[in-house]
């Protein structure tokens, strides 16, 4: 009886650390890349509005329609790469919402 009982632990606790390890991947998987282009775009919106006087104001709004014409087309990662460089153009580090 006590084998059975320490068998039975040891089958609950590998199952309980497989249930979590699969929890911690499915909160990092939550957000889609059509998220992540909104969040890109609302970001390089905001790097307009205080970073106004930049010299590459023109250049980032220039990318940020590429970005958001992409991201309309289905061709998310390739919107994504667009909004990050516009922010970047105008010296913002894109935050990532996943952190």
């Amino acid at each position: 009886m006590q084998r059975f009982s320490i068998s039975l632990m040891g089958a609950l606790l590998g199952i309980s650390l497989v249930t979590a390890a699969v929890g911690e991947t499915d909160a990092k998987a939550a957000i889609t890349r059509s998220e992540r282009c909104s969040s890109l775009s609302r970001q390089v919106d905001e790097a307009l509005e205080t970073h106004a006087a930049a010299t590459q104001v023109t250049a980032a709004k220039a990318l940020q329609r590429k970005g958001n014409r992409f991201c309309a087309n289905k061709k998310q990662a390739q919107g994504i790469r667009m909004l990050a460089n516009a922010l970047k153009l105008l010296g913002v580090t894109p935050i990532d919402p996943v952190q």
